[in-house]
């Protein structure tokens, strides 16, 4: 099982239905050290799941600065279509929670 951390649109039952088939129960949490942007999004199926074309990406931050979102618990195949649903402009990287441990979110691409 793995955390995934999530400040935009797959906290929308919408992208999560369509994305995991099935809704993912989450707690709020954040991560710290990231601000967040907006990015125009041209994948029409990522469009269609999430309703708009602008979407937040993150990128690096002061110690001051923090992103509140979600915390859930998805497996393999769970966070295999997250991947999947994310476009080329994000990458899956690994950091700490502020709730603790760490987890993986989606941050602007190198």
């Amino acid at each position: 099982m793995h955390k995934l951390f999530s400040y935009g649109t797959l906290q929308f039952p919408e992208v999560q239905r369509a994305t995991f088939g099935r809704l993912i129960p989450g707690e709020p949490d954040a991560i710290v050290g990231f601000r967040s942007e907006m990015l125009t999004i041209t994948d029409p199926m990522v469009i269609e799941r999430s309703g708009t074309d602008q979407h937040p990406i993150l990128i690096p931050g002061s110690a001051d600065d923090a992103v509140e979102g979600t915390t859930f618990v998805v497996d393999d195949e769970e966070l295999a279509a997250a991947d999947h649903y994310e476009v080329d402009d994000y990458q899956r990287v690994e950091v700490p929670l502020r709730s603790g441990g760490l987890g993986w979110v989606y941050v602007l691409a190198d």
